[in-house]
């Protein structure tokens, strides 16, 4: 038998609630007796996890009709089971078609009341069951989700220092800023957002774009650090570093970030009108995502001083770069940029304020 169970019963004959009191006390359940509907919506308010109402519909103050309404319009309530007992059996349909669970025909049948009380408690016990298991679930669910979310945000963050390291590698060999990979990144993934690329995808492009260089770590220093102009020969060495990414990061298309960055060091050097390298990509066949880092590369390298050059003005740079507009560089991502140069040099020149020279860490750890 269930435990604690408790049931309304409302009748505003106290013959008839005494009748169903006997025929009910077997099941050593909590009987709550009243006299009319507006006693029932009380005692439904007072006594919590009421198990089952069992109610005549002539009643006065509030008729069974209404009671029954309002019972099942509550968001709280309408899970409570409601049989009503009736001599008409015109109202079976009405009373049904308003959410009655069951009906009781009187004068009453001891056995047929019986069950039919039983099946509802049990009904309801079930439901309540399911009803807490479903909440216990779903708090599970919700830790197991964000645990599920840390770990997930834990592995991208680890993906994006290695990611970081691996092409600070190629920037300690030229000696360049130790911010130019982090502005390289950042400057991508909002570009990337201007263009309407997919958030996931900017995610990738975020953490892609720090391999665009690391190809250069195959290139001789007598090449890579040369403070003068490269010669031809030089020249075509230089250029191999997009080969030489691409072939340190070959085979991992099961990793979208080390795929992506294979992407872009092979291709970030490639132009718009098919002049570029290593392979000559004209418009559209160049990867977004190296359309995307070739802007802001150039963008940040004309604005940073290297061995090689000095840094040029925001004007100077973006002069350079708008001539190079449907050349080197896609006109309508160009366009976006240009169009939010402002917020560009911003970032730009916020991460390169707080970076320490890559000249300073090697000095540090020697």
């Amino acid at each position: 038998m269930f435990e604690n169970v408790k049931v309304i019963l409302a009748d505003d004959d106290p013959v008839n609630l005494d009748m169903l009191e006997k025929m009910l006390q077997q099941f050593e359940c909590t009987l709550i007796k009243v006299g009319n509907g507006q006693e029932v919506i009380d005692a439904i308010s007072a006594h919590p996890q009421v198990d089952l109402v069992v109610m005549d519909l002539n009643m006065p103050v509030l008729n069974g009709y209404e009671v029954l309404r309002r019972i099942k319009q509550d968001v709280h309530w309408h899970d409570i089971p409601v049989v009503v007992v009736t001599t008409d059996g015109t109202e079976v349909a009405s009373v049904l078609e308003l959410g009655a669970n069951d009906f009781i025909p009187k004068p009453f049948n001891l056995c047929e009341l019986r069950h039919r009380v039983m099946n509802q408690i049990r009904n309801k016990r079930l439901a309540d069951f399911a009803s807490d298991t479903n909440a216990v679930l779903e708090v599970e669910v919700a830790k197991r989700t964000a645990a599920l979310q840390q770990a997930l945000a834990k592995a991208l963050q680890t993906e994006y220092e290695i990611s970081l390291r691996l092409g600070r590698a190629a920037e300690f060999r030229d000696q360049e800023t130790g911010s130019h990979l982090k502005c390289i990144s950042q400057l991508s993934k909002r570009l990337g957002q201007l263009a309407g690329i997919a958030p996931e995808q900017c995610e990738t492009l975020y953490f892609a774009s720090l391999l665009h260089d690391v190809g250069k770590i195959g290139i001789p220093d007598s090449i890579l650090l040369k403070p003068g102009k490269l010669s031809p020969e030089e020249f075509t060495t230089m250029k191999e570093h997009t080969v030489i990414g691409g072939k340190i990061m070959s085979g991992a298309r099961d990793y979208p970030v080390i795929e992506a960055g294979r992407i872009i060091a092979l291709h970030h050097h490639e132009k718009w009108d098919g002049t570029g390298y290593p392979y000559g990509l004209k418009g559209e066949e160049i990867h977004i995502f190296a359309r995307v880092v070739s802007i802001v590369d150039v963008f940040d390298a004309l604005l940073t001083e290297r061995v090689y050059k000095r840094a040029f003005s925001i004007e100077e740079t973006m002069s350079i770069m708008m001539d190079e507009c449907g050349k080197a560089f896609d006109p309508h991502l160009l366009g976006l940029f240009s169009a939010h140069v402002d917020e560009f040099h911003a970032l730009q020149r916020g991460i390169h304020a707080d970076a320490i020279p890559i000249t300073s860490i090697t000095e540090m750890v020697r």
